[in-house]
């Protein structure tokens, strides 16, 4: 608690802090749970989609949590790149279990693996046959082979973050060209539902959380919902605007530790709006390299070998998540990509001039906060890092995100916390962390919302 007597983080947490922290919330009592999946279908520019969320909650509703405003407490967990719900269910078992609190973890549209009960893919993302994995954006819907272009990315400036790129790129006038460009609707008409129907106006103040690219998505959904309170977040990236300057500011390899970015051209994004990128190993390969660089320095390419055996055998594990994504027209506000994806749809909705107009708005909108009279403000924001993460350092965060947040009229209430442990896959174990970061993250959350964070003036 600080002098006014609300709770404030630490600039930073020591590795033992960090250990500590795990032990305390580990050793709390568990809550007994009841999970259920629900997939909803919604409507949105003229398509249906089907929204996949997973609840957790207290068995018990007794045992519900409640914070200072006296509703219940909720989170609205929203993945990363490469997921779908059950990339959260570390991190919410840990809220729900040992706090009290509703969780929802919703799968961003086409990611939900809609074929098959366990939500598990089949096989790798790019086939022998040279076709490659696809959303499935409603049940029963396939995209057909004759749909997409595979195109293969070897341009240096990419090739030096990622590796040879593939891409899928959505012909014009098929049923994937259409899907690609409306999505972005489906998933914030998406979040409004799964919030208006697990967390009741008036009942509950929600709690938002995207991890990696999902922080642009639970950034902006913070002023469409009424009763969210703030972000809590760990490893996540900014809204859009921001991110789009954070990026560009990283370069090509970003910073991790002591070891300063590479020196590169570094261009904005330009990625088309019909465009799906196909993740592979390399993916993760462009993590483990940086991070065994925080952690061990230069020594840790002496055991390459046994590095690459880490990626691949952690490949073998991912890739039955979704490992697709198209979201870098919003994650890095890419105007042009988002004014052709609304004019597509306007064009297939047979808008006129000015109806067009205003969706060419609100998909510029998911890229910025509202600033204009009569918006809701842009709630409190904790953000969580990881002392290892190869996309969010402090000076990310010092230099660019803090003094953007910053100008906004009226700022909200913004800090940030570096947990010296872990990585950007904040629920990966190490060692004395068999839950990676979650447990402590849980922590901090619930001391912010309690101390009084998010709630000055109540």
């Amino acid at each position: 608690m600080t002098a006014n007597g609300f709770w404030e983080p630490k600039p930073s947490y020591t590795n033992e802090e960090v250990l500590a922290m795990d032990q305390e919330v580990r050793q709390r009592p568990d809550i007994e749970l009841t999970e259920r999946e629900d997939v909803f279908r919604i409507e949105a520019l003229g398509m249906s989609w089907d929204i996949g969320a997973y609840v957790i909650e207290p068995a018990d509703p007794s045992k519900a949590a409640r914070g200072p405003d006296g509703k219940k407490i909720g989170f609205l967990l929203l993945h990363g790149g490469d997921g779908d719900f059950k990339s959260c269910s570390i991190l919410a078992r840990q809220i729900a279990s040992k706090y009290g609190s509703r969780t929802v973890s919703m799968t961003f549209p086409g990611r939900l693996y809609l074929a098959d009960a366990d939500r598990n893919w089949l096989g790798d993302t790019i086939h022998d046959d040279g076709s490659v994995r696809t959303p499935i954006w409603v049940a029963g819907e396939t995209i057909g082979r004759h749909e997409y272009d595979v195109i293969k990315d070897t341009t240096p400036i990419n090739r030096m973050r990622y590796g040879t790129r593939t891409l899928a790129q959505a012909k014009p006038g098929t049923n994937f060209w259409h899907r690609m460009a409306a999505w972005p609707a489906a998933f914030e008409d998406g979040m409004i539902e799964a919030c208006r129907k697990h967390f009741p106006e008036g009942e509950f103040s929600i709690f938002t959380h995207g991890h990696s690219t999902g922080g642009a998505f639970s950034a902006y959904i913070v002023q469409r919902v009424p009763n969210i309170a703030g972000q809590t977040e760990i490893e996540t990236a900014p809204i859009g605007y921001i991110n789009e300057v954070k990026h560009d500011w990283s370069g090509a390899l970003g910073k991790i530790g002591n070891y300063e970015r590479i020196s590169t051209e570094s261009a904005r994004r330009s990625d088309p709006f019909n465009e799906l990128y196909i993740r592979t190993w390399r993916d993760l390969a462009r993590y483990f390299g940086p991070e065994s660089l925080g952690k061990e320095g230069p020594a840790g390419l002496m055991r390459l070998p046994w590095l690459m055996e880490e990626v691949f055998d952690a490949w073998g594990k991912d890739r039955a998540r979704p490992s697709f994504k198209a979201e870098y027209t919003i994650t890095h506000n890419i105007v042009a990509s988002l004014e052709a994806a609304a004019r597509v749809n306007a064009e297939r909705l047979k808008l006129d001039e000015a109806q067009t107009q205003a969706l060419i708005d609100r998909f510029f909108g998911y890229c910025l906060y509202d600033e204009k009279p009569g918006a809701k403000p842009v709630t409190p924001i904790f953000y969580v890092n990881s002392a290892y993460s190869r996309d969010n350092s402090p000076e990310a965060y010092s230099e660019i995100v803090l003094p953007m947040l910053a100008k906004l009229k009226p700022a909200p209430r913004v800090r940030v916390t570096q947990l010296q442990a872990g990585t950007h896959i904040y629920y990966r174990p190490e060692p004395g962390l068999p839950l990676g970061l979650a447990p402590s993250v849980a922590k901090l959350w619930h001391d912010a919302i309690h101390g009084g964070f998010f709630h000055h003036g109540i």
